[in-house]
């Protein structure tokens, strides 16, 4: 068991996220749902709680009500080897939410998450700070995170 577990907080809709989520990430599954009995809060029979994993991080949700909302302050962090990576990931958990700036996105349940390849990383931390400000330049004026286009900015082309 992994000592710190995201936990996500949803209006009636945990069951749906679950889905959609272990949908998108190869290797994942929904662990347990607990749902609501008699004594509520929600309606008998419904998800309650549960815990799932995405490829391999184990999460847990909760049908908690309308009393608290995800906020762009915490988000997930998706790292991506290639384009293809991105691209996938991008228009899956993007489909009906917000597309953002800088490889950000919120997802249809308000979940906000970073699509980035992990080349990124290497770029922006390069010794050479000409390098670094051409690479964040170019990044700031991107949606979805184009590796080319970063690569590009990287060597002043």
């Amino acid at each position: 068991m992994q000592k710190i577990t995201p936990f996500l907080w949803f209006d009636g809709k945990a069951e749906d996220a679950m889905n959609f989520y272990i949908s998108i990430f190869k290797n994942s599954m929904i662990f347990s749902t607990t749902l609501y009995g008699e004594e509520g809060p929600g309606p008998k029979g419904t998800v309650m709680s549960g815990i799932f994993y995405l490829d391999g991080q184990e999460f847990m949700a909760l049908n908690g009500g309308p009393q608290f909302t995800f906020s762009s302050a915490m988000s997930l962090f998706v790292s991506c080897e290639t384009q293809e990576e991105v691209d996938n990931f991008w228009e899956k958990l993007s489909e009906e939410g917000e597309k953002q700036i800088c490889g950000w996105l919120k997802d249809k349940f308000g979940v906000s998450w970073q699509i980035i390849p992990s080349i990124l990383g290497v770029m922006l931390s390069d010794p050479d700070p000409a390098k670094s400000k051409r690479v964040m330049k170019a990044m700031l004026q991107m949606k979805k995170i184009d590796i080319e286009l970063l690569k590009q900015a990287y060597e002043g082309r």
